[in-house]
């Protein structure tokens, strides 16, 4: 017996000897079909449940039995079976059936199958066919639930809302470059470095970033070398802008004949004028005032220092603009490392003349492994430097209202200005001469340093130091006025600095696990964020030499003032994140951060926000097998997590106090800083003549926005079909305000406080189709549309009655959309005066003056006749993209609208439509030509006001007579490209050529009752332009 089990023994030990024996470690590497790593991937031991999953690097090391089979598999990509050996280089190709997208989704990456929150992966090849200077402009439309306002300017500056406005403070989204925050300067970025964009909408993908993610988090990607040989990549375009949307403005001679019937209209002569302009009239057969004749002085005053003249102030500020942008990178990459290099520049001569903007830059993205990978370091860095000169402040205001009767320039030789009974505006044209040198200039050095290590499979540790550094310098120049009403005799320079340094440091451990049907990764780790800000600036009068190259502080005789501060915040954070994945069906993720900011007080100093989100992948059941023909991704989501937001003042928890000095520069007025009063300052005595200015509140605390998310995402016939919807319920609580104090609390007794609630609810919804047909002709059309709700839930008393965020003190704005606003219905004007008798008491009421309704129905017009009449939340947003190619041509359109939108046409509709008004109770500026249709009993059908010299009616007071439908449909880009031929580029050693033409705002179409130019920029900013541009793309 003992011999037997001894041989039994000995078998068993030879034939594990054997198996061990056969056991080999191999490693191998797995990339897509452009040489990217596949991060994720899983390589199974065929027949068995021994796998791995490929790293950061698309790496693998793993044991297998001799001879064995390796199944390589991704979602997005076609399955490989591979016999085993060491050192293998596997290349997956595409499976168009499925999600191949890679999505960032913040220090980290996922798979788009796996996605379980609300993220909006944008395309960058579309984007670059807008040709915007800022990459955030060009995403208007493109997004669901993403809302984008920018007017014309130069800049390219915009303002970005996701899912509405969640909080009374800061509503701007949080940045994040290459895995560094910050929360402006978006123009400032070359969009041509840019390699993805990713937007993450709900609490459950955004909170991973914590107290910075109420408003949603905008993830972007620069570019990276690949593997292969050197590429090289040039593209250039030229443009041309017009500003096409314009208010019509009166010439002289209108302006004199709405003058003459304002004064008829209030039975004065309008021969009575210091004008200029002298009238002729009668009356026809139904005694009706008619003009006759009217003729003009030679001169507008007595002095004859200016001839009257015919000015278009539009036409004169204005110009073509001319849009300038050259890009050059050069890329490569290998077993070793990838760089990438590049240089930009972009410049736009606006359409106001003397406003520009210009922008150089330089990147250079590498990374560098050593130890067959084990270790990477590398680097993202960008420096640009940008200039420009702003378009003075008003001017296009003043281009509305500077009479036309003035010539350009005086008698003298300088601009013309108001004189007489003309009213005080500057000189359109003077006042872009006299703003024309105060040239901006700001250097930005923006990038990280990162150090990777992989130490054993599945494990990587990353530590990344990033910095945001900005210097910008600036001198305003202050030149005299020679004449009219507007005379200044003094000169004077102001010489500005400021420097805004922002930097973090973080350290993340990442582990990543593949079980058989189980896939999991873990993520913890730790950041510090710190932005501190400094200005100084110098200001001095009486400039013996009036050339900028000696106009300085320092070259001044005159009064001078120095002015000064900084201020600065810090942030420290503790984050982790799981994600779980069974059989690629069923997924779930977990995140936890916990933030500490200076900005709040010891009791309230730190924040945690949690999140969690679920996935369930229905088309992999097997209940849906009989879809499998049609049906390639079906999956629900839902999400739920909290984010938070600190953006207030970094002074907001302290007692400041101000010093109160009367230094007679500033017409006496209060002048000095403030001061952080603890106990005795810090142990500091200050003396007297300080005023406090805040209370402290050492219980402020976060923000704090709880989202509900639930979605599901499609795909039919191969992915030709796509799409996606998502639902969401967002409540923000707690929020933060400044609380005004009541007087008997004393001298600066307002403070910090939380006290508001806001709630967004809304949906959206994305579908796309594309196809590709053997002629070589293809498609891909894709839209979006979207709607949010917003309401102020919660608001102090005292709060809501300021009117501040809308509403006013009989209606407050809670239960409503912020910044609603109430007002008197108009209803139509008063045409007779059976209709002023029968009418309800109405103070001013007349012919031709507008009609109120009497909506409490107590027989007068009092305030009490007010109802909600303006809200500023549109019914939905959409966007549309449509791109066709047949063979070497390509034509992609964009259009992009909003629909159901209120515009308060108040600022520019006071000028087109009255004569006097009191919103502007200034006489004798100019109007827009609708003014000449306005009311007159021969004029019965106009809707449009008598004209009058007084506002006796009190027709400034907010109506619904200003408040306008703004829906419009834009097509934002229209491109048709060209690629020259292979066999030609082959022939010039080029990988490609590609030329086109395209037009950016080529067409609006808007609501045939707005009254304004451009319902999406209705009052005088910037104006949008119409642009038309020449490129061309060489790849090499």
């Amino acid at each position: 017996m003992k011999q037997k089990k001894r041989l039994i023994l000995s078998f068993l030990v030879t034939l594990l000897s054997t198996i061990m024996y056969a056991q080999q470690e191999i490693t191998g590497n797995v990339v897509d079909p452009e040489g990217e790593p596949i991060i994720g991937a899983t390589v199974m031991e065929k027949g068995t449940s021994n796998g791995v999953i490929t790293d950061i690097d698309g790496n693998f090391k793993m044991k297998v039995a001799a001879g064995t089979t390796l199944v390589f598999s991704y979602i997005g990509f076609n399955t490989q079976e591979l016999p085993a050996q060491n050192g293998m280089q596997v290349q997956l190709k595409e499976d168009a059936t499925e999600l191949a997208e890679v999505v960032v989704v913040g220090y980290t990456t996922q798979r788009k199958a796996d996605l379980t929150g609300a993220i909006s992966t944008v395309s960058i090849d579309e984007i670059a066919k807008q040709n915007e200077n800022n990459p955030m402009k060009a995403l208007q439309g493109r997004v669901p639930g993403m809302n984008i306002q920018a007017d014309g300017n130069p800049s390219g500056a915009a303002t970005v809302r996701i899912r509405g406005i969640g909080t009374l403070n800061d509503n701007d989204p949080l940045y994040i470059i290459d895995g560094v925050p910050t929360k402006a300067g978006m123009h400032e970025l070359n969009g041509n470095d840019i390699e993805s964009i990713q937007v993450l909408k709900d609490a459950a993908s955004a909170s991973i970033y914590g107290s910075r993610a109420a408003n949603g988090v905008i993830i972007i990607t620069t570019k990276k070398g690949k593997d292969g040989k050197v590429k090289v990549n040039f593209d250039g375009s030229v443009a041309t802008s017009f500003y096409t949307n314009k208010i019509e403005t009166m010439n002289a001679s209108q302006w004199g004949r709405a003058f003459w019937q304002a004064n008829i209209n209030d039975g004065l002569n309008p021969n009575n004028n210091n004008l200029g302009y002298n009238y002729d009239w009668s009356y026809n057969a139904q005694g009706h005032p008619v003009l006759n004749k009217m003729t003009m002085d030679m001169y507008l005053d007595e002095n004859a220092s200016v001839r009257a003249g015919d000015t278009d102030w539009f036409k004169e500020i204005t110009r073509t603009g001319v849009v300038q942008q050259y890009n050059l990178s050069v890329s490569n990459g290998n077993e070793r490392g990838n760089a990438f290099l590049s240089l930009g520049y972009y410049d736009n001569q606006g359409t106001i003349k003397d406003s520009y903007f210009n922008r150089l830059s330089a990147r250079a993205n590498a990374d560098y492994k050593l130890m067959d990978g084990i270790i990477v370091i590398g680097e993202n860095f960008t420096v640009n430097r940008t200039k420009g000169v702003d378009a003075p402040g008003g001017v296009l205001e003043h281009a509305l209202e500077f009479n036309p009767n003035f010539p350009i320039y005086a008698e003298n030789g300088k601009y013309a200005q108001a004189l007489g009974a003309y009213s005080e505006r500057e000189n359109p044209l003077s006042m872009i001469e006299n703003s024309r040198d105060n040239e901006y200039t700001q250097w930005r050095t923006f990038g990280d340093v990162h150090l990777s290590i992989t130490p054993f499979k599945n494990l990587m540790v990353r530590t990344t130091l990033g910095m945001d550094y900005t210097q910008k310098e600036q001198r305003f120049f202050t030149y005299p006025i020679a004449n009219g009403k507007v005379m200044r005799t003094e000169s004077a320079v102001e010489s500005k600095q400021e420097h805004t340094m922002r930097w973090m440091w973080n350290a993340i451990a990442t582990y990543n696990l593949a079980i058989g049907k189980h896939r999991a990764d873990v993520m913890v780790g730790t950041e510090i964020n710190r932005m501190d800000y400094k200005m100084s600036s110098a200001k001095r009068y009486e400039l013996a030499i009036l050339n900028t190259d000696y106009m300085w502080p320092s070259a001044g005789a005159g009064r001078q003032l120095a002015e000064g501060f900084g201020e600065g915040f810090s942030l420290v954070s503790f984050f982790g994140k799981a994600n779980y994945t069974y059989n690629d069906k069923y997924l779930a993720s977990f995140t936890l951060r916990y933030d500490g900011s200076s900005r709040f007080g010891s009791n309230n100093q730190y924040g945690t926000f949690p999140s969690f989100s679920a996935g369930w992948r229905i088309s992999e059941e097997k209940f849906m097998e009989k879809t499998k023909g049609w049906l390639d991704n079906l999956k629900l989501r839902y999400s739920w997590g909290q984010t938070g937001n600190q953006e207030i003042s970094n002074t907001a928890r302290y007692t400041l106090y101000k010093s109160v000095v009367s230094t007679g520069l500033w017409d006496s007025s209060q002048a000095g800083s403030s001061y952080d009063i603890a106990g005795r300052n810090g142990g500091y005595d200050l003396g007297s003549g300080y005023v406090r200015n805040q209370r402290g509140n050492e219980d402020i605390k976060w923000e704090t926005s709880t989202q509900h998310n639930i979605g599901v995402d499609f795909s039919l016939l191969r992915g030709d079909i796509y799409g996606s919807f998502d639902w969401f319920n967002k409540k923000t609580t707690d929020i933060l305000l400044f609380m005004d104090g009541i007087a008997a609390m004393g001298e600066g007794n307002g403070q910090w406080i939380n006290a508001g609630e806001v709630k967004n609810n809304g949906w959206e919804f994305s579908l796309g189709y594309r196809h590709h047909l053997n002629n070589g002709f293809s498609w891909d059309i894709n839209g979006n549309i979207s709607r949010y709700n917003n309401e102020v839930t919660k608001l102090p008393e005292t709060v809501a009655a300021s009117g501040r965020y809308g509403g006013n003190s009989k209606l407050t704005v809670i239960g409503h959309p912020m910044y609603s606003q109430v007002g008197f219905i108009a209803d139509g004007i008063f045409k007779s005066q059976e209709e002023i008798d029968n009418h309800a008491i109405q103070e001013g009421a007349g012919l031709g003056r507008i009609r109120y309704k009497d909506l409490n129905g107590d027989g007068v017009i009092t305030e009490d006749d007010q109802d909600w009449i303006y809200d500023p939340t549109p019914d939905f947003t959409w966007g549309l993209n449509i791109y066709l190619q047949y063979k070497d041509f390509d034509l992609t359109m964009f259009w992009q609208g909003v629909q159901g939108v209120d515009v308060d046409c108040r600022g520019f509709k006071s000028q087109t439509d009255f004569w006097a008004n009191s919103n502007i109770n200034v006489p004798y500026l100019n109007k827009g030509v609708r003014v000449l249709d306005a009311w007159t009993p021969d004029n019965m059908g106009s809707d449009i006001p008598a004209l009058t010299t007084s506002d006796s009616n009190r027709e400034g007071r907010i109506s619904t007579y200003y408040i306008e439908n703004g829906s419009y449909v834009k097509l934002r880009t229209i491109q048709l490209g060209y690629n020259l031929p292979k066999s030609l580029t082959d022939k010039l050693r080029l990988d490609r050529i590609r030329i086109y033409a395209s037009a950016q705002n080529l067409l609006t179409i808007k609501s045939s009752k707005f009254t304004g130019a451009d319902p999406e920029n209705p009052g005088f900013n910037y104006p949008i332009p119409l642009n038309l541009t020449f490129g061309l793309n060489v790849a090499f």
